[in-house]
């Protein structure tokens, strides 16, 4: 050993390789796991936030659907009754009447329907 020779290795009993072995892949078992799940949760966050950008474009063409729709109605009535003004008016009338109803008479109510809505869109029973 002294002649510039390295020295040789000792080797490894039969139990001491076998606990550097087992340990060896259980640490590459925990890593496969951890990569796994890290994988699992990018493509339950990819889910999410496409339902949420879905549910942001359906909410903006319901909005535009809804506000063509209720210049529909308010023109119709304005045919039908001589005058576009009258038409607007009674379309807000009607809104101005539903804001009422909600928030002087029944205030709960919208909150309780909403509230059934959301739970039913998560299937939660109550």
């Amino acid at each position: 050993m002294t002649n510039g020779q390295t020295p040789l290795k000792q080797k490894k009993s039969g139990l001491q390789k076998l606990l550097d072995d087992t340990a060896a892949s259980t640490y590459e078992d925990v890593m496969s796991i951890i990569e796994a799940k890290i994988e699992l949760l990018k493509i339950e966050m990819t889910e999410k936030i496409s339902l949420v950008g879905a549910t942001v474009l359906l909410g903006v063409i319901l909005v535009i659907g809804t506000s063509y729709f209720i210049t529909t109605v308010a023109l119709l009535a304005g045919e039908l009754l001589g005058h576009p003004f009258l038409g607007y008016l009674l379309v807000s009338l009607i809104f101005l009447l539903c804001f009422l109803f909600f928030s002087k008479f029944r205030p709960l109510l919208l909150k309780n329907l909403i509230q059934k809505f959301l739970l039913s869109v998560h299937d939660y029973t109550k």
